[in-house]
């Protein structure tokens, strides 16, 4: 049982367990001997949604059922007393669950994990930044119960604004959580130096966004396990089609799904995955041996960010073309980073992909279109660098907004992972609130322009990036269309 009080199990109660753990038996058996045998795009065409439960269940319909019932009814109180201890499997209420985001969980688990016999699990979240919250929240508890206990954890200082702010000001200023923040990931001997006997736990962004900061997974996952520590990645940028850090040690991924798993820009949504039998300093069992089920089952029942089944069905379904769609975008902003590494306008380019990034050789080891070498189009391993790119325009902060109001089909927006290109400046966007300082520390200076590039042809794109440059060098005023 999964918390509270031990329950009493009646016979009836009994018949359910069995049949359910026959259930799960052979759900384990269908992973295991078909689905895991799959390439990377047929599971995430697929999942775990079979034919065989299509016609026994549902009539037959082909893409997933959504469930909108707020809550689940069962057959009896036996039936119920088991689903409400956890004992079987239920979905009771879409606070905590629901059938719907539990076929989105199954299949991003399995994408995550793909090409090791790392077992994995996953817990839905409203939204990404409920996915960093719900991931490093059960590190935090009090370990010796008592409240002046000093806690801290490692991250790296090039993140997502909102990241900043969540570990800056609601874990630092608020709760007197500390982070340290590292701001060279490369160094591990700076990971090193900041570890002590209060750390809870590293967290790691990349590629990072926008600063194209990378590091070594697998170095870092290694240290931190030699401290009984463990490794959380937001991945959200490279998605499990480029890169997959439980692959390589991690032992905790978050995505914002918001971005480029649903590249249709249809609606918010997150996930927290991670190996089964993370390492961790938590004295938890539950925690420990299944973490994505515990803080689905006890942590995000009590706190609410789980994710409605609407946006669950409507993000599994952008996931299916997932690996096409990541290698698109990533040729199209290699182009487009090429050309902008050339233009007069433009001081600087930060994009993994090029050779003369001073991560690229470092990014090139982690980051793979995912079964290019069974591809018919290349038939070897390729490298893919993601949609993400920044680069700097020449002449400051005020030149900068004179060529972002100047885009004519780059979408401003502080939006990343769109089918169509979307550019902000960070500054004054997703990295304000952290202040002059916090930008500082990030590398976000004000000439800094974050775009991704979606899927029209690169030359159209570099066309209006083209244009909006030009403009800016003359001086002559800008219209908007």
């Amino acid at each position: 049982m999964y918390g509270g009080d031990e329950v009493h199990i009646t016979p009836g109660m009994q018949r359910y367990i069995d049949q359910n753990n026959e259930y799960l038996a052979r759900r384990d058996r269908y992973v295991r001997e078909v689905v895991k045998k799959w390439k990377f795009d047929t599971i995430a065409v697929h999942g775990l949604y079979s034919v065989q439960e299509s016609l026994d269940d549902y009539q037959g319909a082909i893409i997933e059922p959504m469930f909108l019932s707020s809550s689940q009814a069962y057959r009896d109180s036996d039936e119920m007393a088991a689903a409400l201890a956890y004992l079987i499997p239920t979905w009771c209420y879409s606070r905590i669950a629901n059938p719907s985001t539990y076929y989105y969980e199954w299949a991003l688990a399995l994408l995550e994990a793909y090409g090791s016999d790392a077992e994995t699990s996953c817990c839905s979240t409203s939204s990404g930044m409920a996915a960093i919250m719900t991931a490093v929240q059960p590190f935090l508890v009090h370990r010796f119960h008592h409240k002046h206990e000093p806690r801290n954890f490692l991250a790296t200082a090039q993140c997502y604004g909102g990241t900043f702010q969540q570990f800056n000001v609601r874990l630092m200023e608020e709760r007197d959580i500390e982070c340290r923040w590292i701001q060279d990931p490369t160094n591990i001997d700076e990971w090193a130096s900041r570890i002590d006997k209060n750390t809870r736990f590293l967290y790691g962004e990349l590629p990072s966004n926008p600063g194209q900061g990378f590091f070594d997974v697998q170095a870092v996952a290694d240290l931190a396990h030699s401290h009984n520590l463990p490794l959380i990645c937001d991945t959200t940028v490279a998605t499990p089609a480029l890169l997959r850090p439980i692959c390589h040690g991690a032992d905790i991924v978050v995505q914002s799904a918001t971005k480029s798993l649903t590249t249709s820009g249809f609606g918010v949504c997150g996930a927290v995955i991670a190996r089964r039998g993370i390492v961790t300093s938590i004295d938890n069992e539950f925690l420990k041996k299944d973490f994505a089920l515990y803080i689905k089952y006890l942590p995000n029942r009590d706190y609410g960010p789980n994710l409605h089944p609407m946006q669950a069905i409507l993000t599994l379904n952008d996931m299916r073309t997932l690996r096409s769609k990541m290698d698109l975008m990533s040729r199209n902003t290699m182009k487009v980073a090429q050309f902008l590494s050339t233009h007069p306008q433009v001081e600087s380019v930060q994009y993994l992909g090029l050779p003369e990034h001073p991560l690229h050789e470092l990014a090139s080891k982690y980051l793979w279109l995912v079964d290019a070498e069974y591809d018919e189009q290349y038939g070897r391993p390729v490298n893919r660098y993601g949609h993400l790119m920044s680069f700097c325009v020449r002449g400051g902060a005020e030149r900068t907004r004179k060529f972002f109001d100047g885009l004519q089909r780059v979408w401003r927006a502080t939006d990343l992972g769109r089918i169509k290109s979307v550019a902000t400046i960070p500054a004054i966007s997703t990295h304000q609130q952290q202040g002059e300082a916090g930008r500082k520390l990030a590398n976000i200076p004000g000439n800094l322009v974050r775009l991704c590039v979606g899927g029209e042809h690169p030359d159209d794109i570099i066309a209006d990036l083209d244009q909006a440059l030009r403009k800016v060098k003359t001086g002559v005023a800008v219209a908007v269309s």
